[in-house]
């Protein structure tokens, strides 16, 4: 039985005074933004993330500690890129939907290449195995994101089936 959010705030917010707004009402309007405002943090913070990965790549071909700063810029690219969607659906719904049944695993995978992108860019200083799991973030982002599109991830694979003649 879904629960009325109006009648909880109003018990909880002490009553029905328009005069009068309780702790609660307070702290909802404080915290809660406009459809139009998670709207425009969606495409800024996407905007910015797309242009960190992009930058990431230019690092790229600067040598020296280019493959570092690509690391960094790439997979804080990718991380605000996915990270937009908590303005379309709250930071708890959106967990929520990220370690669903259906993709919790993909979700743990591509946690897993941002880790090893930055461990091997970073720590190992690594260049191939840092290309390598960034390919490997990528698809695993890829392979995320596909599984917000019904029968998307059922497509590709026949796809793929097909391809190899299998």
């Amino acid at each position: 039985m879904p629960i009325n959010m109006d009648k909880l705030r109003r018990h909880l917010g002490g009553g029905n005074s328009d005069d009068q707004q309780g702790i609660v009402d307070e702290l909802w309007e404080s915290t809660s933004l406009s459809w139009g405002t998670r709207i425009k943090g969606f495409i800024a913070c996407f905007v910015l993330g797309v242009v960190l990965s992009i930058l990431g790549s230019a690092f790229l071909w600067i040598p020296g500690k280019g493959l570092a700063l690509f690391a960094i810029f790439y997979t804080l690219g990718n991380l605000l890129s996915i990270g937009s969607t908590f303005f379309l659906m709250g930071p708890v719904k959106q967990l929520k939907s990220m370690f669903a049944e259906t993709r919790w695993l993909a979700a743990c995978v591509m946690i897993l290449f941002f880790v090893l992108t930055l461990m091997a860019a970073l720590w190992w200083k690594a260049a191939l195995a840092a290309l390598i799991f960034c390919a490997c973030q990528f698809l695993a982002m890829t392979w995320y994101s596909i599984s917000y599109i019904p029968y998307a991830r059922n497509a590709v694979k026949g796809a793929m089936t097909s391809c190899m003649g299998v």
